[in-house]
């Protein structure tokens, strides 16, 4: 099995042949976690809505409430900035079933 340092090398060079054979997660991070760090890599790309509706899903199936999803966004922000999140947040919304302009 290789190696957390046989991984980074494979990825830092982006070596087809070793980075596809290491792909595979090895089960140390829950599937919440990864779930919400995959929309957390999700408002730093500015990813489409349709993106979001998918990782949201993914993130409640997984385990994670409404709050820890929102908590991604506020911890994010100051990485990527406040405007990502801003274009995030409806979307967010959204997938959630929470219409932002009822009050």
């Amino acid at each position: 099995m290789p190696t957390y340092r046989d991984r980074l090398r494979s990825l830092s060079v982006s070596d087809p042949t070793t980075a596809s054979s290491h792909s595979r997660l090895r089960g140390e991070v829950t599937p919440k976690t990864l779930a919400l760090a995959r929309l957390a890599a999700l408002v730093a790309i500015g990813g489409a809505g349709a993106s979001f509706g998918e990782h949201t899903d993914a993130a409640i199936s997984a385990g994670a409430s409404p709050d820890e999803i929102v908590d991604v966004l506020v911890g994010v922000s100051a990485v990527v900035g406040a405007p990502r999140v801003v274009d995030a947040a409806p979307k967010v919304a959204s997938a959630l079933g929470y219409d932002l302009d009822e009050s």
